[in-house]
């Protein structure tokens, strides 16, 4: 299965559709999630053509990898959640509900979010 280019986050990289930039290097992007789940929520992107975090981590060179991490404890550090602590999500394929043919994590806080799963049968 190839990249497939018309993806809402191949979209807003192109800047055809706006997002709300949190923040940027040249080889990731951060912005805001435009359904937020917490009072933080923030997704971080590698601007390349990835489609999982194993192509991305399979893939991408040592600087792009870097910096995806380095955005990730940016948004972090700007959006003082730190302290009180957050959460990195990232789905992964059809049984993780991956929405997005892009890989993507998301940063999540501002809000004790409780369990992660709750329920780890069936």
């Amino acid at each position: 299965m190839s990249y497939d280019k018309n993806n809402i986050f191949a979209k807003i990289l192109r800047g055809e559709i706006p997002c709300k930039k949190v923040c940027e290097d040249e080889y990731s992007l951060a912005f805001q999630d435009i359904n937020p789940q917490a009072p933080v929520h923030i997704l971080v992107i590698p601007k390349g053509e990835y489609r999982s975090l194993q192509e991305f981590t399979t893939n991408a060179n040592d600087h792009e990898i870097a910096s995806f991490m380095r955005i990730v404890s940016q948004v972090a550090n700007d959006f003082d959640i730190v302290k009180s602590g957050y959460r990195i999500l990232a789905n992964n394929g059809e049984d993780a509900n991956q929405e997005v043919p892009h890989f993507h994590v998301h940063v999540l806080g501002g809000k004790n979010l409780g369990r992660m799963i709750e329920n780890t049968k069936g």
